[in-house]
């Protein structure tokens, strides 16, 4: 008994000894400039803002480039073709971001040479980067709205907010954002527009010879697929939809 009393007694100063021995932990320091430098602030807002700028970068790509027209005429196509999952939206979203980024290029090499460039060779500051940055954005935003004639967005949404525009140049960017979105709808629903009508054509058709027939009970859509897919690969649909996406943007 006293044996084991004793073996039971080195066994809890053994495992008492190892959980007095905590494993140090490496420190982890970060700082950015000297604590209380105006400069260590400066590089402490550059980092947010970045982050603030990446976090919104979706809502850029989407909003502020040529891929909400393109998305929204690619859906138009889809629906009218009726092969509701066919192509899959994975597909038509990875479509557009491309066919977006070819469109956009002229506009991110500007950007990328007058603006990030200097930059990061401390020529200039931050401040001066989103502000060209932004100048060339709204160059592209304000050359899609007078190349569609849609310069009455402008100023519908500044008399809205009870706001006086001379023109679409001198407007602000709260008021030229939402009237640059809006006017990419506009002209996306006019070609969705244009998409839908030979394939209507054809569902009339279709449903005219099924009426005629007295095949009342066959839903015409199902027979008018196979038809409007092959006008639609007869045709060589899809080099004039994106032909067409790309031709009207203005270069």
């Amino acid at each position: 008994m006293r044996k084991f009393l004793l073996f039971l007694f080195i066994i809890v100063l053994t495992f008492s000894s190892f959980a007095q021995r905590v494993p140090p932990l490496p420190s982890i320091n970060i700082n950015v400039g000297e604590p209380g430098s105006p400069r260590g602030l400066v590089v402490t807002l550059e980092i947010l803002l970045l982050l603030t700028v990446l976090t919104l970068a979706p809502s850029i790509l989407i909003l502020f480039t040529s891929f909400t027209r393109i998305v929204v005429v690619f859906s138009f196509l889809r629906n009218g073709l009726g092969t509701r999952m066919t192509p899959p939206t994975q597909v038509l979203i990875g479509l557009a971001l491309f066919l977006t980024f070819l469109i956009m290029q002229p506009v991110f090499s500007d950007m990328w040479n007058n603006a990030i460039v200097p930059y990061m060779d401390g020529k200039i500051g931050y401040e001066e980067m989103f502000k060209r940055v932004m100048d060339r954005e709204r160059a592209f935003m304000i050359g899609e709205l007078k190349n569609h004639h849609n310069e009455d967005n402008v100023v519908m949404l500044a008399n809205a907010v009870g706001m006086e525009v001379k023109d679409v140049e001198s407007a602000p960017n709260s008021v030229l954002i939402p009237a640059f979105i809006l006017g990419e709808l506009e002209v996306a629903f006019k070609m969705g527009v244009l998409l839908y009508i030979p394939f209507i054509v054809v569902d009339m058709i279709v449903a005219s010879i099924l009426l005629s027939m007295g095949m009342i009970m066959i839903p015409p859509i199902f027979v008018s697929l196979p038809f409007k897919v092959l006008l639609f690969v007869m045709v060589n649909g899809w080099d004039l939809v994106v032909g067409g996406l790309i031709k009207s943007f203005a270069h």
